[in-house]
């Protein structure tokens, strides 16, 4: 069984205090939905490059978004939706993006499922908890679009920051259900019950990749190394689609 990696969430910016001038590392701001893929991505690229260090910092897209203009140290941003990237490029912060892994969202409900849902149209039910993302947050705003896409009128009970924090929220039954990516149901096998969202009513968010506008020249690697075989391999074995 594969383990929740809960995302790291920082104060304000993670990096003070660890400035970003070991030539040997390349700090990584990815997704928080992408936690398990990239860890196994990261230790993937130590192996096949010694002496290369992968540093990741997890969190929501949008708050990785902020840090990076804000002038975090950081090489290379993965992003879970490109509405989010595209506050990092109008900002000059990073080189143009590219597309390499796409996701869609499902239902995460306790192993017991006390509130019984089956479908999407459960969760409109008053009586049902429901937690999702801030929209902000790539996975909130997707929420949103799915809610509006299928005439549902629902009001969460809670907006949590990131996807993982909806996922923990669930696993220890705090919530009836909560929206979280169809990949993060792997790293929770066994802990919560996942009910999917049929394709023709779901929302499908599409994943870019680049580096940073002052980046180390070994940053690139990885981006390749993320949307060549062996990443795109990795990527898959956790659920996501190619872009």
């Amino acid at each position: 069984m594969r383990l929740l990696v809960v995302s790291l969430i920082a104060a304000s910016l993670p990096f003070a205090g660890c400035a970003n001038d070991d030539a040997s590392t390349i700090t990584v701001s990815a997704a928080s939905s992408l936690t398990d893929a990239f860890t196994e991505i990261g230790a993937a690229f130590e192996e096949q490059n010694p002496g290369t260090s992968i540093r990741f910092n997890f969190a929501g897209s949008s708050r990785l978004a902020e840090q990076i203009n804000s002038g975090a140290p950081v090489d290379v941003f993965a992003s879970a939706s490109t509405a989010a990237m595209q506050r990092a490029v109008d900002a000059d912060s990073v080189e143009s993006p590219r597309a390499f892994a796409t996701n869609s969202l499902a239902i995460a409900v306790p192993l017991q499922n006390p509130a019984d849902i089956s479908d999407l149209t459960d969760l409109a039910d008053p009586a049902v908890t429901l937690i999702v993302c801030d929209s902000p947050v790539p996975c909130g705003a997707a929420a949103g679009e799915l809610f509006a896409k299928n005439n549902l009128a629902i009001k969460p009970a809670s907006l949590e920051p990131d996807v993982r924090a909806v996922l923990t929220k669930v696993v220890v039954d705090e919530a009836d259900a909560g929206i979280v990516y169809r990949t993060d149901l792997n790293a929770v096998v066994g802990e919560v019950k996942g009910i999917q969202i049929r394709d023709e009513v779901n929302v499908i968010n599409e994943y870019p990749i680049t580096v940073t506008t002052d980046a180390k020249p070994d940053a690139r690697s990885f981006v390749e190394f993320v949307t060549g075989n062996d990443g795109q391999r990795i990527l898959q074995s956790w659920g996501f689609g190619r872009p």
